[in-house]
């Protein structure tokens, strides 16, 4: 029954777009299939790193003084950087998509800084094990929890890279593409801010 409560919380939490999904939407219609599935392994990756220190309670984060405002800010400067570099960007006129070019060329690193980078993420998990998981439950049933929750992630964000890779899909969309980036922008540069400010 726990891990039941604990993996549809969870999912449903996956369900709700953030950073992490505008990153794969971005980098799905630009990018090849290896280049966005390298993303989703850096988001899942980053994910793992906050689960293990849930899993662990490992409380460092949360409690500090220094590391949770630190990591606001570099969160928050990065989703805005990436906002901003979205809604600067000029319409293409051809069929051919170009890469964006952006300050990191690593799809692996701008995933897991993506995720890494919100503090939100850290304290999603650190309260999820803390309200839905017992004290009393073994640790390698807390670890098989943790695993099961980063091949979640893994897998619904492969499936959206997946999808949004199709040529079909690309074709479909590339007409549009110029408003999907400058709404993807908006919406990083408006959650960068927010990690920026947030009290």
């Amino acid at each position: 029954m726990e891990f039941l409560v604990l993996a549809t919380a969870h999912f449903l939490a996956l369900l709700i777009p953030g950073a992490d999904f505008f990153m794969i939407l971005q980098t799905s219609l630009r990018k090849s299939k290896a280049e966005s599935i390298l993303l989703c392994v850096g988001i899942a990756f980053a994910h793992g790193l906050y689960l293990g220190f849930a899993i662990f309670q490992i409380e460092l984060i949360r409690q500090s003084d220094f590391l949770m405002p630190l990591i606001q800010l570099l969160g928050g400067g990065y989703l805005f950087y990436i906002g901003f570099m979205l809604l600067k960007s000029k319409k293409e006129s051809s069929n051919e998509i170009k890469v964006k070019s952006f300050f990191i060329k690593s799809d692996f690193l701008n995933g897991f800084l993506t995720a890494f980078l919100n503090p939100k993420n850290a304290i999603f998990y650190l309260s999820l094990f803390g309200a839905l998981v017992s004290p009393s439950t073994p640790l390698p049933i807390k670890l098989l929890y943790g695993l099961w929750m980063v091949s979640v992630i893994f897998i619904w964000d492969s499936m959206i890279a997946l999808l949004l890779n199709k040529e079909a899909i690309k074709k479909r969309f590339f007409s549009y593409l110029y408003i999907i980036e400058k709404v993807a922008g908006a919406v990083l540069l408006f959650l960068g801010l927010k990690l920026i400010f947030m009290k």
